[in-house]
């Protein structure tokens, strides 16, 4: 996922005056801040000409942090031009709403919840071998789009077209590809060491499986029922800092800062929309099989410690399409039901119609992303709007098909790991079973995760299933004898 900094996946990179952090100085995040409101509807011009008056710079345009660090004149004002955008009127914040029974009243077609008094051991069983499926799915898709993650849409076709790859039908191989091109285009210098065809060798650790293992911790400690507050608890105690990136890392530092949620979304956060949410909500999903009302409010309480308005709709959407998922074989049923949980006047439903209804329009999945990069492409590349749109226009261009799904996921661009990951969660768990998953993409991963959380290192998908089923209620959890924290 998620907007990586400059030098790849490390939280920091090195300027001249030592070690600094990305995705929280104030100069950095005053860009993004003023594109937000540009998006939002808010009137910044005042605040914007203050800030380019001053010598202030735009907001980095793919990577963590800006060339340099600001001196503190600079960066005191960019505190401060920040507090005052998070006072500006919000014109789209009725089309918009946060909160969850706002949400739902704006949903005229909110799916019915499970029936009054039913007992959660009562929801429709979904099998070991489909989550399995869904874990291989999501990782396989992440590690087809991790070695062009940040490449612009033209360098991903020149790199496949390169080795005869394109339209993708299987991993991305530098071998082959010509020195300029590389130079002109070069692979996610953290990435590809593990991620390219030639160098595969089980699932690297990925913040999009990190956070599924996290939420099976969340409700392994404390229920489906838990609060915001718990899933802060729970990532203070298990996640490393350093592995968090834009909303999160914003509001990892809001919660050291002492900032309780909901307000660790709002503080000084501009990436509040942006996709991070939606990457954490298989779980929710997973564990809420033919309920996707239930699971788009689950997936709302953990989004709401990052995101606000459409950052969350993207967790709610993703959430109620892997429910229905778990009891329908039609992605088209599916992605009906994930619209059903979304405003239907906010920016991201319309994204995902214009999705779907392009991808039915066009014979060629390349024809679908250059229309989604015209009409979305203002959109940062990590931006929820943008990437739910190709989701969902993958998913309807694939019907269904496992590898059609990833590999049209990640050839769209914009955030292509996070895409495929979650593109291969749903196909996989339609799919039903690792048996009907091509080996060219299950095989690579040996049945072993890598991860930065603490008790999962090189765990097998087909142990991540069992636990995932015991998480929903419909396995004792005496049947599953596995030391996790």
């Amino acid at each position: 996922m998620t907007g990586r900094a400059a030098t790849g996946r490390t939280a920091t990179g090195r300027t001249a005056t030592g070690l600094r952090l990305t995705w929280v100085q104030p100069e950095d995040l005053l860009g993004h801040e003023l594109r937000q409101a540009a998006e939002d509807g808010r009137d910044a011009s005042e605040i914007a000409g203050r800030w380019r008056a001053a010598g202030g710079a735009p907001a980095p345009d793919r990577a963590g942090a800006s060339g340099a660090p600001a001196g503190p004149r600079l960066r005191a004002l960019a505190g401060q031009l920040l507090d005052e955008l998070a006072e500006l009127p919000r014109p789209r914040a009725e089309a918009e709403p946060t909160d969850l029974t706002a949400i739902r009243a704006a949903c005229p077609s909110w799916p019915p919840g499970p029936a009054e008094g039913r007992d959660q051991h009562a929801r429709p069983a979904l099998t070991q071998p489909a989550l399995h499926a869904a874990w291989l799915g999501r990782a396989a898709g992440c590690l087809l789009g991790k070695p062009v993650e940040k490449l612009p849409l033209a360098g991903i076709r020149a790199l496949g077209r390169a080795t005869g790859n394109w339209p993708p039908r299987t991993w991305f191989t530098a071998r082959g590809v010509p020195p300029e091109l590389s130079a002109a285009y070069p692979w996610n210098r953290r990435s590809a060491p593990n991620s390219l065809a030639e160098n595969i060798d089980g699932m690297p650790e990925d913040d999009d499986l990190n956070y599924p293992l996290l939420n099976l911790l969340l409700l392994r400690r404390h229920g489906p029922e838990f609060t915001t507050a718990q899933v802060a608890r729970v990532w203070l105690e298990e996640l490393p800092a350093g592995r968090t990136f834009t909303a999160e890392r914003i509001a990892y530092r809001n919660l050291l800062d002492g900032i309780e949620p909901p307000d660790t979304a709002r503080h000084r956060n501009p990436f509040r929309e942006w996709i991070g949410a939606a990457i954490r909500a298989d779980t929710h999903g997973w564990t809420h099989p033919g309920d996707p009302a239930s699971a788009a409010a689950q997936a709302h309480r953990d989004a709401t410690l990052t995101h606000t308005a459409n950052g969350v709709y993207g967790a709610m959407f993703v959430a109620a399409v892997i429910a229905t998922a778990a009891r329908s074989a039609d992605v088209h049923a599916c992605l009906r039901a994930g619209l059903s949980v979304v405003p239907p006047r906010s920016r991201l439903a319309a994204a995902v119609r214009l999705g779907i209804e392009t991808a039915r329009a066009e014979r060629e999945f390349d024809a679908v992303a250059d229309v989604l990069h015209t009409e979305l492409g203002h959109y940062h590349w990590v931006h929820a709007v943008p990437n739910a749109a190709l989701l969902a226009a993958a998913l309807t261009h694939a019907d269904g098909d496992f590898s059609g799904s990833i590999c049209r996921a990640v050839s769209g661009g914009w955030d292509t790991d996070s895409n495929g990951a979650t593109a291969g969660s749903v196909a996989g768990l339609l799919a039903g079973h690792p048996a009907r998953l091509p080996d060219r993409w299950t095989t690579p991963l040996k049945n072993r995760l890598a991860t930065s959380v603490a008790g999962f290192q090189d765990i097998g998908f087909d142990t991540l299933a069992e636990l995932t089923r015991a998480a929903i209620g419909t396995a004792p959890r005496t049947e599953i004898e596995i030391e996790i924290p």
